[in-house]
């Protein structure tokens, strides 16, 4: 049987006025999930919280999972929220053109199934090394697949927030499914701009490393972003896998 124990925070920043982020951290149930708003204040603020709704209104009511089970309800959170997001720029004008990106994480046995739409990001900490297991739907991360621009000068680029998919902006979304085990001491880290925008993969790594508690290496990750400018909402969640 898998347990899991976890730790989610959402920090407004040093410079933002309102927090578009939202997450969702619900292990007893075995899924977690994280939100970045685009399209500006209010708009992408509730963008994130219909996908973060969605998600715990499609998994509430499931205990046992399948691989196909699990695959369905992670596919069935993104196309409601992606049609809720619509659906609320059509009636309310002044919302239309927000989104958000997302990640969602779904456990069954030691298995995992994630979601991804966007440019936060997923990592895995497995046997002290880090591993992005997402890879950013951003048009920066295109220049750098085209070999345009290298990592190092990605991290500084203007057009490094350019996202070229999110949830809420088109009739169809394409989203990445990617399905992997989990080993006992996985840690999983779910993250919005916010942290990956203001660090990098070494840094992040260390912090893991450490031997605290996980509420204490989130704390951690948080001051990172913030200690250098927090200049956007820093969302983290994480979920280690104790068995």
């Amino acid at each position: 049987m898998l347990t899991m124990i976890s730790f989610a925070k959402s920090d407004i920043g040093l410079t933002r006025l309102n927090n578009e982020d939202a997450f969702v951290e619900k292990p007893a149930l075995g899924f977690f999930a994280v939100a970045d708003g685009v399209g500006g204040a209010a708009s992408g603020e509730l963008a994130s919280r219909i996908f973060t709704e969605a998600a715990v209104e499609i998994f509430s009511n499931v205990r046992e999972k399948s691989e196909q089970e699990t695959v369905k309800l992670v596919r069935e959170t993104f196309r409601m929220a992606n049609e809720r997001i619509l659906r609320e720029a059509t009636v309310n004008p002044r919302h239309r053109g927000m989104g958000c990106t997302a990640e969602l994480i779904a456990f069954y046995d030691l298995n995992y199934v994630l979601g991804h739409v966007g440019d936060s990001r997923t990592y895995l900490y497995r046997g002290g090394q880090l591993r992005q297991i997402t890879k950013d739907h951003s048009l920066i991360q295109d220049q750098i697949d085209q070999g345009l621009v290298t990592p190092v000068e990605a991290k500084g680029h203007s057009l490094r927030n350019v996202i070229l998919r999110a949830v809420g902006v088109n009739e169809t979304l394409a989203v990445d499914l990617i399905k992997g085990k989990s080993l006992p001491g996985d840690i999983f880290l779910l993250c919005s701009d916010g942290l990956t925008d203001m660090t990098d993969d070494t840094s992040i790594q260390n912090v893991l490393s450490l031997s605290l508690h996980l509420d204490q290496k989130g704390e951690r990750l948080v001051e990172l972003a913030e200690s250098a400018g927090g200049y956007d909402n820093i969302t983290i969640v994480l979920c280690e896998v104790v068995s």
